[in-house]
């Protein structure tokens, strides 16, 4: 029984942290998993828009509706590849580096007030149970 506790406890909180990130990243003008290729630019600006596919492990077609929208919005332009004109890069613009603070402090502020009460110890613990848990499911 604990078991389906535990899956239910993992879906709620889930679900509430989608729910609440939706709801901060909109003031940013951003949805839910554009962030998450923000940061994959933030850390390797310039990547193909293949390694964001595999690293966001989405489909392509999510990628390049994603890239797209981010176009619109002026914080990724696309350049073809000056080596193999065949593969697209993508980069920052200004808007999009400037995206950076406000959104790792959205992320700050999420993750401080899903782990308020728990000791640095409590919080070491679930950070190696929950990356057991990740390991198990691959």
């Amino acid at each position: 029984m604990i078991d389906n506790e535990i899956r239910e406890h993992i879906d709620k909180i889930s679900s509430q942290m989608r729910r609440q990130y939706a709801e901060m990243l909109r003031e940013l003008d951003l949805h839910v998993g554009q962030d998450n290729l923000l940061c994959k630019l933030w850390r390797e600006n310039g990547i193909t828009q293949m390694q964001l596919t595999e690293q966001l492990n989405c489909e392509p077609p999510t990628v390049t509706n994603m890239v797209k929208a981010l176009e619109k919005k002026g914080v990724v332009f696309r350049k073809k590849d000056p080596e193999d004109g065949r593969v697209s890069r993508v980069y920052l613009t200004e808007k999009g580096i400037a995206l950076r603070k406000p959104v790792e402090q959205m992320y700050r502020k999420q993750q401080e007030k899903l782990l308020k009460g728990l000791t640095e110890e409590n919080r070491v613990l679930l950070n190696q149970f929950l990356q057991q848990m990740e390991e198990n499911l691959r």
